[in-house]
C-alpha cells in the first residue's frame, strides 16, 4: 500500500503556497493555481515544504490522503514547470493550424474544425501533423488532450486520426477477397 501521503511537499524558490481553511494557492513563474481540498484533510506549509495530514487511518482518510498530496505536487510541479502533452495527426489531408484563439483542424470532414483553447493553455502546431498542448494545470492539459482526440480518434484498419505521441494504434485485417 502506498505510503505517499506521508512525503511532504518540496516547495522551490519562487513559488509561495498559501492555505486558506481549505483553499490551497500556489503562486510561481507560470501562473497561478487554485483548489479546495476535502474538508477531512489538513494541509499545512511548513518552511519551504507542504504537509498534508490525515485525521485518521481509516481506507478513505488514507486514499484522500495520497491524492492530495498528489494535488498539491501537481500544483507545484506546474507552476515551476508546467505540464506538456503531444498528439500526432495520422491521414492524408488531416493537419492542424495555429490560430489566435487555438487550432484549426483539417479532418476530412466536410468544414474545418475550430478548438478554442481554454484559459492558461497554449496549443501550438509545430509542423502540420503535430500538436503540442502546455498548461500550468495538469488536469486541463490531459483534458484538453482528450478533446482534440476525441475529434477524430484513430481508427484500427489505417490509423487515421489524432492519437497520442507514442500511442500505439492496435491495427485489424481488413476484408479478405472473394477466392
Amino acid at each position: 500500500m502506498s505510503r505517499i501521503g506521508k512525503k511532504p511537499v518540496p516547495v522551490p524558490k519562487g513559488v509561495t503556497v498559501s492555505v486558506d481553511g481549505l483553499t490551497v494557492k500556489v503562486k510561481g513563474p507560470r501562473g497561478e493555481l487554485t483548489r479546495v481540498v476535502h474538508r477531512d484533510m489538513r494541509v499545512s506549509v511548513d518552511g519551504a515544504t507542504v504537509v498534508v495530514a490525515r485525521p485518521s487511518d481509516e481506507p478513505n482518510h488514507k486514499a484522500l490522503h495520497g491524492l492530495t498530496r498528489t494535488l498539491v505536487a501537481n500544483m507545484v510541479e506546474g507552476v515551476t514547470a508546467g505540464f506538456k502533452k503531444q498528439l500526432e495527426i495520422v491521414g492524408v489531408g488531416f493537419k492542424a493550424e495555429g490560430r489566435p484563439f487555438g487550432l484549426q483542424l483539417a479532418l476530412g470532414f466536410s468544414h474545418p474544425v475550430d478548438y478554442r483553447a481554454p484559459a492558461g493553455i497554449k496549443l501550438t502546431a509545430p509542423l502540420p501533423t503535430s500538436i503540442v498542448i502546455e498548461g500550468a494545470n495538469k488536469e486541463v492539459v490531459g483534458q484538453v488532450a482528450a478533446e482534440l482526440r476525441s475529434l477524430r480518434p484513430p481508427e484500427p484498419y489505417k490509423g487515421k486520426g489524432i492519437k497520442y505521441l507514442n500511442e500505439q494504434v492496435r491495427r485489424k485485417a481488413g476484408k479478405t477477397g472473394a477466392k
